[in-house]
């Protein structure tokens, strides 16, 4: 008996060190994983934000008097020296502008170079022409030059040719024709990172080195006095009762004596015994409704979501505008929506719509009333027409007393021409060329399945060349962070003008990021739903 219970307790420390090994490199690994994306997330960001504001100091326009000048000139000395100052002020290693042989790629000419001060490594003069680095580079230059990306960036954990490890962003500038003129480059090295990262990749493996050796030596007392035979009695206890399922003639509180948590898991597993058979049916049928349920809220998940746009971009044939929309649900289903469409070849309807309650009741109900609102539309009606008709719809059969308010404006696409109405829902968002968002403040009617035999007003917005319209929720404005506080219409305001250019996805990402941060842990109580429409117009 003495070499079993040795033998146990070999194999029970053994068990807990391999136990506390993998979950030291699971911490290790997380930890290291998690520090790296942090700072590199950072040094990113923090490039990306120097080539926002360097980009900003050069107009691309007379990027062929800055070529033609060859480095000289009251201009081009001018704009080295501000890119010279945000180098040196932003941390960065390198701010250069270059030019990319549109041919292949395979080469670049540098117009601007600068470098941190502090700095040993050497800048290249105007007009220093050289080989692409890589593949990579050739593709990121290709992506810019092409406007399928607006920014670019290349990470160098290890180092390349004459620099140690960093990150290099990269930022088109365009000319007032839209045409990329020149790339403009930050780089930053990631020495801290890797400082960083090695001191607390060390502090960690110490740590846990000496957690080791106190668990090992504490937990074989305690293994070798108070836990082995007491557990193999119960775990003996469990396997028979597992076996035979009867009730034993003799409880385990009889043979230990233990007044700790093992006296207590003993006494335990004898009322397991006594009470499992009452129990099992009831937690087999409650194991079963829980499994349907939550299969329905799934595919009531799937559903809903099938009948939303989820597709992008939603109209790739279509230049003249671009649409981006997205809906988080406070539950797994949720009750506000969004839709668009086109009505016809000219006219693109758009709704924006919450509606009350939650769950799977609201579900339901903005299912129907997407498809009511939908039917009306493509017949031709205008925006009060189809409120109007789709209120005495949803009144004629509205047994729950459930409503949806809702925005619905329809753009005529070859001028500009948005017609709206609004169902006592929130104000729309539009932001003019080269303005900022403001909040446009229509005369609401009422909801949609209030009362029967309700009109509604139209009015009219002109939608030029760069206009943007951003439609939402209440689920917006009314987040409540953990001082029950709003997030309100101002802060919203405010997400949307610090990047009024985004395109119609970061404008939404954006928003949510303005949320989340004011929310953080918070519990949501309502949908967030979002919509983004900006119009471009057609090319003459």
């Amino acid at each position: 008996m003495k070499k079993i219970r040795q033998h146990a307790t070999v194999k029970s420390i053994l068990g807990i060190v391999i136990l506390l090994v993998l979950f030291s490199a699971i911490v290790l690994t997380i930890g290291y994983n998690t520090l790296s994306d942090a700072l590199l997330q950072q040094y990113s960001e923090g490039a990306y934000l120097t080539a926002k504001i360097a980009s900003q100091r050069i107009d691309a326009d007379d990027m062929d008097e800055y070529v033609q000048s060859g480095g000289k000139g009251e201009k081009y000395t001018k704009v080295l020296n501000d890119l010279d100052r945000i180098c040196n002020s932003s941390g960065a290693t390198f701010v250069y502008v270059i030019i990319p042989d549109t041919k292949d790629y395979a080469h670049i000419d540098f117009i601007f170079s600068t470098i941190n001060h502090e700095s040993t490594y050497k800048v290249y003069d105007f007009g220093y022409h050289r080989e692409t680095t890589n593949d990579e580079y050739k593709e990121k230059y290709r992506a810019l030059c092409e406007k399928k990306s607006e920014r670019e960036m290349v990470i160098r954990d290890q180092g390349y040719i004459e620099t140690g490890s960093h990150i290099t962003m990269m930022v088109p500038l365009k000319g007032s024709d839209g045409k990329v003129k020149a790339l403009l480059c930050v780089q930053r090295q990631m020495d801290i990172l890797a400082r960083m990262r090695n001191s607390f990749i060390s502090k960690i493996i110490i740590t846990l080195i000496c957690l080791v050796i106190i668990v090992i030596l504490v937990q074989s007392i305690f293994l070798h006095r108070t836990l082995l035979r007491p557990l193999k009695l119960i775990s003996g206890e469990a396997t028979r009762f597992s076996t035979e399922n009867t009730v034993s003639q003799k409880k385990l509180t009889e043979s230990i004596s233990n007044i700790d948590e093992i006296g207590m898991l003993a006494g335990s597993v004898d009322r397991m015994e006594e009470q499992i058979q009452e129990y099992i049916d009831n937690i087999t049928r409650a194991a079963a409704e829980k499994e349907r349920v939550s299969t329905e809220l799934d595919m009531a998940t799937r559903i809903q979501e099938s009948m939303l746009p989820n597709d992008y971009p939603a109209f790739p044939d279509r230049d003249e505008f671009d649409i981006f929309a997205k809906m988080t649900p406070a539950k797994e289903v949720g009750g506000d929506f969004y839709d668009f469409f086109l009505v016809d070849d000219d006219h693109l309807c758009v709704v924006m719509a919450d509606v009350s309650g939650k769950g799977i009741p609201a579900a339901l109900f903005m299912m129907a009333s997407k498809i009511i609102l939908k039917n009306n539309a493509v017949m031709g009606k205008t925006p009060a027409e189809i409120l109007k008709d789709t209120n005495n719809s949803i009144c004629a059969n509205n047994q729950l007393d459930m409503f949806v308010t809702v925005w619905l404006g329809i753009l005529e696409i070859s001028t500009g021409k948005l017609v709206a109405a609004n169902a006592g829902h929130e104000y729309p968002v539009l932001k003019a060329p080269d303005r900022k968002y403001e909040l446009i403040k229509d005369k609401h009617g009422f909801v949609i399945g209030g009362m029967s035999g309700m009109r509604y007003k139209e009015y009219e917005l002109t939608m030029k060349p760069g206009s943007k319209l951003f439609l939402y929720t209440d689920g917006i404005p009314e987040a409540t962070n953990a001082k029950e506080e709003l997030f309100t219409n101002e802060r919203m305001l405010n997400a949307l003008n610090e990047n009024p250019d985004a395109d119609t996805k970061q404008t939404l990402l954006n928003v949510r990021i303005a949320v989340d941060e004011f929310v953080q842990d918070a519990e949501k109580f309502d949908d967030l739903t979002m919509l983004c429409l900006e119009y471009k117009g057609r090319e003459n």
